[in-house]
């Protein structure tokens, strides 16, 4: 499925973004895209990802289970955005019930060369529509307590920060938790 970005959203775009449900071929490409962020997430003192993580075995099951989505832009891949219902058991720290179904976006991700174009911005509305489409009131992530750029982007989209955990898997690393409610209909 192609989805055409709606134009109020390509404010900061200079061409057209399309997205789609990632498929296996795209798997090199996202993994080449993570082996240049992580280096800019590291020496800005972001740890939340390296060698080990996200992997290829990640992004297979994100791709098996549809649930990684692809930003293009001019057929290049700009961005990808895990949009799950995976809540981690460390969210119950903040204080959010578990029970509640939620969309969690996971694994977002801009090339280095796509700065400043929307992209995230594009991917983050893309959790919105499948919420909605799932008749899904909360969308909830979490991120490094380095992640500046996604602190100062997530408020602008009418996030609210919950709190901060950290996740067993990254032990030694803080996250900040953030939600966002919809009405959904």
């Amino acid at each position: 499925m192609d989805i055409a970005v709606p134009h109020h959203l390509l404010f900061f775009t200079i061409v057209s973004m399309h997205l789609r449900r990632a498929v296996l071929d795209d798997l090199d490409r996202a993994m080449q895209l993570v082996r240049k962020a992580v280096p800019l997430m590291r020496a800005s003192g972001n740890l939340q990802w390296d060698d080990e993580y996200p992997n290829a075995a990640v992004f297979t099951l994100d791709i098996a289970c549809g649930q990684l989505w692809v930003a293009e832009i001019a057929g290049q891949m700009a961005g990808i955005a895990a949009i799950t219902t995976d809540q981690s058991p460390e969210y119950a720290d903040v204080g959010w019930d578990l029970s509640e179904k939620a969309i969690v976006i996971h694994r977002l991700a801009v090339d280095t060369d796509f700065r400043g174009r929307g992209v995230a911005r594009v991917l983050m509305h893309q959790a919105e529509v499948v919420a909605k489409e799932s008749r899904i009131a909360v969308l909830r992530l979490d991120t490094n307590s380095h992640n500046q750029a996604t602190q100062k982007l997530l408020p602008q989209l009418g996030y609210i920060y919950a709190g901060e955990i950290g996740l067993a898997f990254r032990p030694g690393l803080r996250f900040y938790c953030y939600e966002k409610r919809l009405v959904v209909e």
